[in-house]
């Protein structure tokens, strides 16, 4: 089957930032002892959002080098955690991660749109930035409900809205809206760094999410912390704008009876 052309162009996008920046940001973030939220590395300690899985079984879609699952195994006690991911960089990283510690996570070249796993496999389906943001709701959410037992849940994290709204198709996030969002959903970023970004609107999503089983549980809207500094890698949205105004939110949902 033909894969989109976003698949491709954001393969390559994964390729160079893996040889750039992810495959050492990978290797800390594997050896951290706790677990954290997105750009700022909030704690979870202090989130708590994440559903307790202890002894179940987890999938990541969009995993990338698989910190977060090596997280959800390591620190959550996860039984079985599978990551999903388009990129063979990235996967590279994760498994020589994953020999080296020793966790036995499960590492799948696929599309989280179409996932080569049975129906009803798993407890908790996961993304932060991967498959949230990186593919097509309209195919990656009724893939994570084929793939969830009942009553199983979705947790996931992308940005926020309003900093889409605030991010122009050039140059970095202003406090002034940039596009509207009365038909938001794909956008296509062509800078020195090309990509291709899904972002509904947070009704439009939750939409998609309801006609696919799903009962929202819990969303949270994250700011930067005060005492937050500068990324080493990302330097949009501005630090200073992301503590006036929520740059990433994390949803969490069970999927109801079919």
């Amino acid at each position: 089957m033909t894969e989109p052309d976003y698949v491709v162009i954001n393969r390559e996008g994964w390729t160079r930032a893996n040889a750039e920046y992810t495959d050492a940001q990978g290797e800390r973030a594997w050896a951290q002892d706790e677990i954290t939220w997105g750009q700022w590395s909030q704690p979870e300690r202090k989130i708590g959002i994440i559903p307790d899985v202890e002894g179940k079984d987890v999938v990541e879609l969009g995993c990338g080098t698989a910190y977060f699952g090596s997280w959800l195994k390591r620190l959550g006690g996860a039984r079985r955690v599978v990551g999903i991911d388009v990129t063979p960089a990235q996967l590279e990283t994760a498994r020589r991660l994953n020999e080296q510690y020793g966790l036995g996570l499960e590492l799948i070249e696929a599309n989280a749109e179409d996932v080569p796993l049975l129906d009803e496999s798993f407890d908790v389906v996961f993304s932060e930035y991967g498959a949230s943001l990186w593919c097509d709701p309209a195919k990656w959410i009724p893939e994570a409900a084929r793939l969830l037992r009942p009553d199983g849940e979705l947790v996931f994290m992308r940005g926020s809205t309003l900093r889409i709204l605030c991010a122009p198709d050039e140059g970095e996030t202003t406090d002034r809206l940039a596009r509207p969002q009365r038909g938001l959903y794909k956008l296509v970023w062509e800078d020195d760094d090309p990509g291709v970004e899904f972002h509904p609107g947070m009704a439009d999503m939750l939409a998609i999410l309801r006609a696919n089983g799903f009962a929202l549980l819990d969303f949270r809207e994250l700011y930067a912390p005060e005492d937050a500094g500068g990324h080493e890698y990302y330097t949009d949205p501005p630090v200073a704008w992301a503590k006036q105004w929520p740059a990433e939110e994390i949803w969490r949902l069970r999927l109801q009876p079919r």
